[in-house]
């Protein structure tokens, strides 16, 4: 039957058009870009970071991130809720970037079920909340290889992308990671000279924490060659005379976009007490080091002739002595707060540092991750070694001073002229060729030719420069106890998470150095904040005045009542009562200004939160409406003129 009623008419393609909306909406939402829009927030906090969008396309095997959330049940606190839904928001956005490399899989671990059988396996235990054993936390797997996030608690969200972004670095790599080392110090222990009554020495106990992490690789000071294809990061340990070969080496090897942290020392007390690592040189072993041409080249100074004392930051010792070049640094001496290699320590101590400075020469990235305050000055090595430095001898500068410090960019090269140890063309104690007096392995073979000398880096470079080594010795690290025949370390400070929150970052992917955590969603009402605080100070001012009041008329009638008593009874004269009267009614006369300023607060409050009401409800349909009639009366004009 043939439909002309218009009302009819009407009605069915209402239903029709609600019904093509639902269907549309259904099947966007199944589309992978569901979940894409516009980030219009302050700092993008809805974006994933270029160093996240790099790691999840260069992904070869594919990653499984199990997703432990129990969702049906009443007990989960609403921070939680709220928290669950963006990591849901993020997965879905890693998801879409990895190109279906990275699988997400939802599990709901209620009592006695597989996926509570699966969190137990993965060592993912739940948090108990109004006696539930509620969870929150994420597996990544790739081959087989896993690594966890027990709970994703919603006071680390800013850190929530970094952390989830390491470890799929982490469990996507193929193999262990290889770090270089390069030391003057016997870090691997030595074995002492039985006949000087010396005995052999144990490793540091940092240098065996590194040794369960990573693929350690000796680089030797004499002519090393590092290859940043095989060497991941190179930790340069007190570099106590090194050679212009090992400078070269490590100078190309950061142009061609290596990452290196380089421990350099001022008064190393630790090399002082092992002898330098080699039995023979005995305590005159070089306390100072540093790293001559390279600084030099990137446009950065070192003073390794004296040492800093800072009496803002100076240690108090058990026996009352001070020591004024001992820096205990909390957190607010590290002045990137977003950074991920020192937003979590409480605070780290250095022993007889020295520091760093920033020339105008300096062309690089320059970001200082620990400095000293502005009350800081160079002092005697030996003196403040012996805690005998006073704060009369501190003579600021006015100025902070870099303790560790991060370069980043393109590095300039510290050798123009190529290789040091190959004499330049034309050198007379070079011999000429075709001198029948010129040895050769082979006759007839073509001599091996060197690599020619980088003059330009091809890649961005990364160093991290620590002005102390002292600061991870066993002594100055860890609490070392022998229990049960075996020996026992616990961090004493958070030195040894300065240096593995160094290394964890590196060694993950050249994507994630120098990555910062990302800003919170949840953001405070700047707004309204200031509206309390302007009027707390000024209602505080207030109070003051009235709390001075009732202690004056206090103070005056304790006078009355030693003056003026008879007996137990308290007389007052005329002028006296007509005082207290008169106090009595300042004090009702504030509170009623008290009052009134509390209610124009309220007021004030009521009114922002009604604009903004206005704002969401009425303005926002207000235009989609006025853009609608402007589409539908351009759409009719032009049907007219046809």
């Amino acid at each position: 039957m043939k439909i002309t009623h218009p009302i009819t008419r009407g009605a069915l393609g209402v239903v029709a058009l609600v019904t093509i909306a639902l269907l549309a909406n259904w099947l966007v939402l199944l589309s992978p870009s569901a979940s894409r829009g516009i980030d219009f927030t302050q700092k993008n906090i809805h974006t994933l970071s270029d160093g996240t969008k790099s790691i999840l396309k260069e992904l070869e095997a594919p990653v499984v991130v199990r997703y432990y959330a129990t969702r049906n049940t009443d007990f989960m606190p609403e921070e939680m809720k709220l928290h669950m839904r963006r990591v849901d928001d993020l997965l879905k956005e890693y998801a879409n970037i990895s190109g279906g490399k990275l699988r997400v899989e939802h599990l709901d671990p209620e009592p006695d079920t597989e996926a509570e059988d699966a969190a137990n396996l993965d060592g993912i235990s739940g948090q108990r909340f109004n006696d539930q054993n509620l969870y929150f936390g994420l597996a990544i797997s790739c081959l087989d290889k896993t690594r966890i996030i027990p709970f994703l608690d919603p006071r680390m969200e800013t850190m929530l992308e970094y952390e989830l972004s390491s470890r799929i670095a982490e469990v996507s790599a193929t193999q262990k990671p290889r770090v270089g080392i390069m030391t003057g110090l016997a870090l691997k222990g030595g074995s002492g000279n039985p006949m000087m009554g010396q005995q052999a020495s144990a490793p540091w106990v940092i240098y065996q924490q590194m040794q369960q992490n990573f693929e350690l690789v000796d680089i030797p000071m004499t002519e090393p060659d590092i290859n940043p294809q095989d060497i991941k990061v190179l930790v340069v340990f007190h570099p106590a005379g090194i050679s212009p070969a090992a400078e070269y080496a490590i100078d190309q090897y950061v142009l061609q976009g290596g990452t290196v942290i380089a421990c350099l020392d001022a008064y190393s007390v630790a090399s002082q007490m092992m002898g330098g690592g080699n039995p023979m040189m005995g305590a005159g072993s070089p306390s100072s080091s540093t790293l001559p041409k390279l600084l030099n080249a990137w446009g950065v100074e070192f003073e390794s002739g004296l040492t800093l004392a800072d009496p803002a930051y100076s240690t108090q010792f058990s026996d009352n002595r001070t020591g004024l070049a001992v820096l205990s640094l909390p957190n607010e001496a590290m002045p990137q707060k977003d950074s991920v290699v020192t937003r979590d320590l409480d605070s780290i101590i250095l022993f007889l540092p020295g520091a760093f400075s920033r020339n105008e020469d300096c062309q690089l990235g320059f970001e200082s991750l620990v400095r000293s305050s502005k009350r800081a000055g160079f002092v005697n090595a030996m003196k403040a070694s012996r805690l005998e430095t006073t704060a009369a001898e501190v003579k600021p500068a006015g100025k902070h001073y870099h303790l560790m410090v991060r370069l980043h960019g393109r590095f300039p090269t510290a050798f123009p002229e190529g290789d040091p140890s190959t004499p330049p063309e034309g050198d007379p104690s070079t011999p000429p060729e075709g001198d029948p007096n010129t040895p050769t392995s082979n006759q007839g073979e073509e001599p091996e030719k060197a690599a020619p000398s980088l003059k330009q880096a091809t890649a961005d470079g990364n160093v991290f420069l620590i002005a102390d080594i002292d600061a991870f010795y066993n002594d100055f690290a860890y609490r070392i106890q022998n229990i049960g025949g075996m020996s026992m370390a616990a961090p004493s400070n958070g030195n040894s998470s300065l240096l593995f929150n160094l290394l964890d970052q590196t060694v993950g992917s050249k994507h994630l150095i120098g990555s910062r955590s990302r800003a919170a969603v949840r953001r405070p009402f700047t707004v309204i904040q200031k509206m309390e605080d302007n009027f707390n100070k000024e209602v505080g001012a207030r109070i003051e005045e009235l709390r001075k009041e009732e202690q004056e008329a206090t103070r005056r009638l304790n006078e009355l009542q030693t003056q003026k008593t008879r007996g137990n009874q308290l007389f007052l004269s005329p002028e006296q009562e007509a005082e207290i009267a008169n106090l009595r009614k300042e004090q009702v006369k504030y509170a009623k200004q008290i009052r009134e300023m509390q209610k124009d607060l309220r007021r004030q409050k009521n009114e922002l939160s009604g604009r903004i009401t206005l704002l969401n409800v009425a303005i926002m349909p207000a235009l989609v409406i006025l853009i609608g009639l402007g589409l539908f009366f351009q759409r009719r004009a032009s049907t007219r003129a046809r």
